[in-house]
């Protein structure tokens, strides 16, 4: 009899040990919905305006940024790359901005502004033909944070001005 049961608690004891590790680590009592609502929450989509087109859209992000001197640092044109491996989809391309004297400062403060780094900014369209500008909930990470009075200044002007930048692409003015 204390062999079958050995049996039996040799079988099911994987099963646990999968179950468990699928759960993610620091989220305890945390439900998936509620996991699904923080990261739909974390992010800010906005259409872009019917007579703008995708290009006029980055076009006009691109020269924002420069206005309010802040360096595009990567252009990632993810819908080529899928086409060049054979693939179809929508439009996709991911934009990226920084200021690096700030980025240095906000990474010395907490290095978890590291992940932040640097400021995405999504374009994509969808099935619809409607292109979309995609960024990160700066509002959320402004709130959710503990910075000292300097920094939250900073950081409130860099909000401002990825908000300019994505406000510029979503009208097309620059």
């Amino acid at each position: 009899m204390k062999a079958w049961v050995l049996v039996l608690v040799a079988m099911l004891l994987p099963l646990t040990t999968t179950a468990s590790a699928s759960e993610p680590e620091g989220f305890e009592g945390l439900d998936r919905e509620t996991l699904q609502q923080m990261v739909r929450h974390s992010v800010v989509k906005f259409p872009i305006e019917d007579g703008v087109t995708i290009d006029e859209a980055i076009e006009s992000m691109q020269l924002r940024a420069n206005l309010r001197n802040f360096q595009e640092v990567a252009d990632l044109p993810l819908s080529e790359q899928v086409t060049a491996m054979g693939g179809e989809g929508n439009y996709m391309r991911i934009l990226a901005f920084c200021d690096a004297l700030i980025a240095n400062q906000m990474v010395k403060h907490d290095i978890i502004f590291a992940s932040f780094l640097p400021c995405r900014i999504a374009v994509v369209e969808d099935d619809d033909g409607q292109g979309w500008i995609v960024t990160t909930n700066m509002d959320m990470m402004l709130y959710a944070t503990d910075l000292p009075e300097d920094l939250e200044v900073i950081a409130r002007e860099v909000r401002d001005t990825i908000y300019s930048i994505v406000e510029a692409g979503r009208t097309g003015d620059f």
